[in-house]
């Protein structure tokens, strides 16, 4: 079953007052043995030295998706803490922070987030999907509001083989409208005009069903429930069968970890080799997370060999 800090019972692991930061302090503590970990021994707030951006770029890529309690970061600490990692994406829908575009808001009183309350990985509508991302939890109810990350590799491995070779050649395609209709994200005309600008510059966009992951070589299944819309050179029954399957696949519970989150969490994952779920189950009370998007490189699968991809 998917798993919680508070099914973890780890309240017992200390917080200390950090006033820097050394890789000595570092401590991590597994979830789940497809993803997820708790890192403490960090401050969000201060810049990382090399061998702390080293390290938790290694712990990244081992657990997908990493956690900090007991953070204080203000919305230009959390566009530092994610600069470190590469340059950050600008969302062509959310609001963003007024003084610091770069962090999206996701205020449930601002926006219809039904986008966000389904498994889906971030912004694969574009051609270059985002490398991570880096959510901060700024209001949440008083109960709910969890939110489910899934190894897209742990589900990949258990696949079979048969199905693994079908897919491996296999493309699909990613359509902006299909998370953010014009019905829902258009409702003024500067709303509407926003869409539209962002509809001409992001047309439905083609990846490979099975991304292998620039740094680790592994697989993963790379469609979403959020975004992709079909499987390309497939009849639309076998198209839409394939994908139903492949989304359940993916959102078991062996392959996920569930988060519980407290004033002052932070998530940091990688958005090349997971997907993530918000539950929407604390209406009508008030939720606000702000998010740093690192941009990425274009998806490639196991029949692009990397001088393909990088000519």
């Amino acid at each position: 079953m998917s798993l919680s800090s508070h099914h973890l019972n780890i309240s017992h692991i200390p917080s200390p007052v950090l006033l820097g930061n050394e890789v000595e302090q570092v401590d991590v503590t597994r979830l789940s043995p497809a993803i997820g970990a708790i890192v403490s021994g960090v401050n969000l707030a201060y810049p990382l030295t090399s061998e702390v951006e080293i390290k938790l770029r290694e712990l990244l890529l081992k657990h997908q998706v990493l956690f900090f309690r007991n953070q204080t970061i203000t919305p230009h600490e959390q566009r530092a803490f994610a600069q470190h990692f590469g340059p950050l994406h600008l969302h062509p829908i959310y609001p963003t922070v007024a003084d610091v575009p770069e962090i999206i808001v996701l205020d449930t009183e601002q926006n219809d987030l039904k986008d966000n309350a389904l498994w889906h990985t971030d912004v694969t509508f574009s051609q270059t999907p985002p490398l991570g991302a880096v959510l901060a939890a700024r209001h949440l109810p008083s109960s709910g509001g969890d939110t489910l990350w899934a190894s897209a590799t742990a589900a990949y491995d258990a696949l079979s083989e048969g199905m693994k070779q079908r897919l491996e050649h296999l493309t699909a395609l990613h359509d902006f409208t299909h998370s953010f209709p014009l019905s829902r994200f258009g409702r003024t005309e500067t709303e509407k005009q926003k869409w539209l600008r962002a509809r001409e510059q992001l047309p439905p966009v083609e990846h490979p069903v099975i991304r292998v992951h620039p740094e680790t070589n592994k697989r993963a299944i790379f469609v979403n429930e959020g975004f992709t819309t079909e499987i390309c050179g497939l009849e639309a029954e076998e198209s839409a069968a394939l994908l139903r399957f492949l989304f359940q696949h993916v959102s078991k519970p062996e392959f996920s970890v569930r988060w519980t989150w407290q004033e002052g969490d932070v998530a940091f994952w990688d958005n090349r080799a997971t997907q993530h779920y918000a539950v929407n189950d604390y209406r009508p009370h008030h939720r606000i997370m702000h998010r740093a998007t690192i941009l990425g490189d274009r998806p490639f699968g196991p029949a692009i060999t990397q001088q393909q991809k990088h000519s």
